[in-house]
């Protein structure tokens, strides 16, 4: 499948790109391509090993005459975020991506999100890893797991394994950029046994539904007002509570770094009030897009008679009390960056949401450039679901990256940046996890920058890639590499 890829420029980093496209890789699920690459590197004569988690890395030696060069270490992640539009079944963990090269220069998916977050970055490392026409110092590939997720696989990379001293994160989503610090971040954990009664006699089910909104990333999109599918839910759900309405359950989100794309709830209330909640929605649908025009413009919102009758419902009391706390729980942009202007300093997404028989669960994702704001927003959603008697827990927090703009790596990459394109390459700080803070912690002595191609709408369907900015950043990697391999002044 993608054979199409291999006609694409750069030949090298495509075609390792249409394997990425072959092989299922969401988070968790990494095994068949390390296994695939741990072969390829034996094929090539490459070093390669594990740490304890399973991170992948693969070495080259230096270009005779190169062997006192700084060692570079070019990083990217191997897992993907697994989205689809609902009407489109994709098994993530069997099934490859479907890839279709646009007319307007884009390489997109067909209906599931590309990969290419990070898929491009680690191919473009592999071809580097390859290519016997470059003049390199010593090299390491370092290919982290479960980034989507967890950044599990940064979290616990070995300590004291790693050589190199200058790393090359190949992770960003701007071409003519190149970023210097990042957000740190945590996930925010509720869980809840609510209490249920019966339904009552005249009490009816429905269906309440609201899809089509665009999705994104939780990090790099979550200034650009794009709806949130479990916070414009909720506020329907809000607006159900004057008619008895009693919650079922409720599943919204999937991702904790993804922008809901849709949400659904199972609800009952008196049959005397169907008529007027649904004259309640259906105002609420004109009044969401309203709000949304311009920037979101596909939201559909339903409620409809189901067929089953469930057995329960929350009680009234924890349904409101429910309503209410995910009605006012922190959502969206808290706070913007005083010291970096225009970026977003701290923020949060209702990522996923559930209740099934009673028991509640979610998992926000808390962004912040300060360490003190992600432990505080966190402690907030601590201090307002327990007034419902919710647990709270923090897991898989990851600190920020701290900018270094004095960095001779910047300053190599820069001057490159100017003789190959011709412009200056803007330096960036974005609010989004890269993995740079986590390495930085365990590696202090690291010298790092992130760049990569033109990405948009990653973690969702609606990823691509401009394939015009792939050859840039090939370009600029190669010589990059050479460039510190040489010595050459900044």
């Amino acid at each position: 499948m993608n054979a199409h890829l291999e006609q694409l420029s750069p030949r090298p980093l495509w075609r390792h790109f249409r394997t990425l496209c072959n092989t299922p890789r969401p988070s968790g699920h990494e095994a068949a391509l390390v296994a695939i690459l741990e072969r390829w590197a034996e094929g090539l004569g490459l070093a390669h090993d594990r740490d304890a988690f399973g991170n992948l890395r693969i070495r080259k030696a230096a270009t005779p005459g190169f062997e006192s060069a700084p060692g570079v270490i070019l990083q990217g992640h191997l897992d993907m975020v697994a989205q689809a539009n609902a009407d489109h079944p994709h098994d993530f963990t069997r099934d490859p991506i479907e890839t279709r090269v646009g007319d307007d220069g884009w390489l997109h998916a067909c209906d599931t999100t590309l990969g290419a977050d990070n898929g491009l970055g680690v191919a473009a490392a592999l071809a580097i890893l390859e290519d016997e026409t470059l003049e390199h110092g010593p090299l390491e590939a370092l290919f982290t797991l479960e980034e989507e997720s967890s950044m599990g696989g940064a979290l616990n990379l070995a300590e004291g394994w790693l050589e190199g001293s200058l790393l090359l994160n190949l992770d960003s989503e701007d071409r003519g950029q190149v970023y210097i610090g990042c957000a740190g971040g945590a996930d925010v954990i509720v869980e809840a046994q609510l209490p249920t009664a019966p339904l009552a006699d005249d009490e009816v089910p429905l269906g309440l539904s609201l899809t089509g909104l665009s999705g994104g990333h939780s990090g790099i999109d979550i200034h650009k007002g794009l709806g949130n599918a479990n916070r414009l839910l909720v506020r329907v759900l809000r607006a159900l509570e004057p008619f008895g309405a009693r919650l079922v359950d409720y599943r919204g989100g999937t991702l904790r770094n993804a922008l809901p794309r849709e949400a659904f709830a199972t609800l009952v209330l008196p049959d005397a009030d169907e008529a007027p909640a649904r004259e309640r929605v259906a105002a609420l649908q004109a009044e969401l897009r309203a709000e949304l025009s311009g920037v979101d413009e596909g939201l559909t919102l339903t409620l409809s008679p189901l067929d089953v009758r469930p057995a329960g419902a929350l009680t009234e009391q924890a349904s409101r009390l429910l309503v209410r706390a995910l009605h006012v729980a922190p959502c969206g942009v808290e706070r913007m960056s005083v010291e970096v202007p225009g970026v977003v300093e701290t923020s949060n997404n209702l990522g996923v949401v559930s209740l099934e028989g009673g028991r509640f669960h979610l998992c926000a994702l808390v962004r912040s450039l300060r360490d003190s704001a992600t432990a505080d927003l966190a402690d907030r959603f601590r201090a307002l679901f327990e007034l419902i008697g919710a647990r709270t827990r923090v897991e898989n927090a990851y600190p920020g990256w701290t900018p270094s703009p004095q960095s001779p790596l910047l300053a190599r990459f820069r001057r490159l940046h100017r003789e190959q394109l011709g412009i200056e390459a803007e330096v960036k700080v974005i609010h989004a996890g890269l993995e740079c803070g986590i390495l930085g912690g365990k590696y202090p002595r690291l010298d790092m920058i992130s760049f990569g191609p033109l990405i948009r709408g990653a973690h969702s369907p609606h990823e691509r890639v401009a394939l015009d900015s792939v050859t840039e950043f090939w370009g600029l990697l190669r010589a990059l590499v050479e460039d510190l391999a040489r010595g050459e002044t900044p």
